[in-house]
């Protein structure tokens, strides 16, 4: 019999130091410092002394998009950091925000792979990315295959995939599953970035697969999901939070486990190079240290269906396009801010790639046809057809919702303010990214000279430190 560790780190977007990370109590929020790479360097070699030779590290991507520095320098400035850590393979998603052909380029710097089976050149169809890797970890072969986000292609900007395709990955994951163990594989690990529903249904559909490290959707599982006799974890985001899974396999199969969602608190000594690493990325950042405002209460992004970072953005939006109504994407990623003082560095955190403000008229037909085919992205019985983030965030509106209904059918009252939503009235509306308001609605489209940044830092300089969210939107499950 024998034993190996595998260690994962999902979904950093970019967080090199500890920051406020919200953790749910019965009371509530709490908002301790957690997170750095320092940190997670220390506990990465204290796992490793321990099991000398028979420990494996993977990073599930969104790695290098999601703070200022990481946007600024696109994802350059973390690469010796990340390097440091040692991990065996990585995928990707936000990656590809900087066209897939600096992806490419990042990934020529890495110490390491990022695999993505999944993802085919539009005109030769060939693969721009290894699919898989074999390691030899504790006397074992393992079959790491890469998968990287399926909506690239479907639900990002178009940049992102300017040049290729991405497919769902399952018949990738059997044709390479089969194919490694035909070389000699005695575990076959998928290192995806499909999100946890995604893995799930991933599971159910191909036999085989040992162990599934999940990303994208940001959960934070203490004990692994179990479907087909394959185990999945997935380990949070921002670097929070490390996955630890002890394997204990025999004749080509795990006989038993155990795991460990490790917080990466203050209970872990800063690795003193590794420090060295993260502080001269971080002497590339701009000083955004100037406080901008006052928040009364805690914004975040830990919310489905609203959360208040995003009601205090939208309200910033909406004020500079002079508008009632706006919107924006349900992003996950974005550390929370405590009650307290707002610096320029927390409104970089909540919109680090800082678009201009933009209008547009929509109906309120087009804004209720809009809003459902979202609620259909976020909450769609097939796994596959998840393929947002949380729901779209919106000011002005009340949306009441049955979201058992079928797609198209899930509002069942709308209200723009204290009217009804006219399906024949044309609405001015604000809004960021065509994540917010995609292409094919409204018309007179037009982008504002002001920014998201500099709206919420007007917003905050404006505002009463008790925070005023009248005209925030609701959605009522009812």
């Amino acid at each position: 019999m024998t034993t190996i560790t595998l260690l994962q780190m999902n979904d950093l977007h970019g967080y090199l130091t500890p920051h406020p990370e919200l953790i749910w109590t019965a009371t509530g929020p709490e908002f301790p410092l957690l997170g750095g790479l320092a940190r997670m360097k220390t506990l990465f070699d204290r796992v490793r002394s321990e099991r000398s030779g028979a420990v494996m590290a993977l990073d599930n991507g969104d790695t290098f998009h999601g703070t200022h520095l990481a946007v600024k320098t696109k994802g350059e400035a973390l690469i010796p950091a990340i390097n440091m850590l040692g991990f065996a393979a990585m995928t990707a998603h936000w990656e590809f925000a900087w066209v897939p052909d600096h992806v490419e380029k990042l990934a020529s710097k890495l110490g390491h792979p990022l695999l993505a089976a999944n993802c085919y050149r539009k005109d030769t169809g060939e693969r721009p990315f290894p699919a898989t890797l074999t390691k030899a970890v504790g006397g074992l072969n393992v079959g790491i295959i890469g998968i990287a986000a399926t909506i690239i292609d479907k639900s990002m900007p178009p940049h992102f995939s300017e040049g290729v395709r991405f497919t769902n990955g399952i018949d990738e994951v059997r044709d390479e599953a089969k194919a490694l163990r035909s070389q000699g594989a005695d575990l076959i690990v998928v290192l995806s970035h499909l999100g946890l529903p995604q893995d799930m249904e991933l599971a159910r559909q191909v036999l085989g697969i040992d162990v599934i490290l999940s990303g994208h959707t940001h959960n934070r599982l203490t004990e692994p999901v179990c479907v087909n006799e394959t185990l999945i974890i997935q380990s949070g985001c921002h670097g929070a939070f490390v996955g630890r899974l002890d394997l204990e396999v025999a004749d080509g199969r795990i006989v038993s486990h155990s795991h460990a969602l490790i917080p990466v608190d203050d209970s872990l000594a800063d690795d003193p190079v590794m420090a060295s690493l993260v502080a001269e990325a971080v002497s590339q950042e701009d000083d955004l240290s100037s406080v901008v405002g006052q928040t009364s209460i805690a914004l975040h992004r830990n919310t489905c269906l609203t959360a208040p970072m995003d009601d205090v953005l939208l309200a910033a939006v909406a004020a500079a396009g002079g508008t009632a109504i706006a919107f924006s994407n349900g992003w996950r990623y974005g550390a929370p801010v405590p009650p307290g003082a707002v610096t320029y560095n927390d409104l970089w955190n909540i919109v680090p790639v800082d678009p201009p403000v933009s209008t547009v008229t929509l109906t309120g037909q087009e804004i209720c046809d809009m809003v459902e085919e979202n609620i259909e992205r976020t909450f769609s019985c097939d796994p596959f057809g998840q393929m947002g983030g949380y729901l779209k965030r919106f000011r002005g509106l009340t949306l009441f919702l049955k979201l058992e209904n079928p797609k198209g059918q899930r509002i069942v009252q709308a209200f723009a303010g204290s009217q009804a939503l006219d399906p024949t009235t044309a609405y001015q509306v604000s809004f960021i990214t065509a994540q917010g308001v995609p292409m094919k609605y409204g018309n007179g489209r037009q982008n504002l000279e002001v920014h998201a940044v500099a709206a919420l830092a007007d917003w905050f300089m404006n505002a009463d430190q008790n925070i005023d969210l009248a005209g925030t939107g609701k959605a009522v499950i009812v």
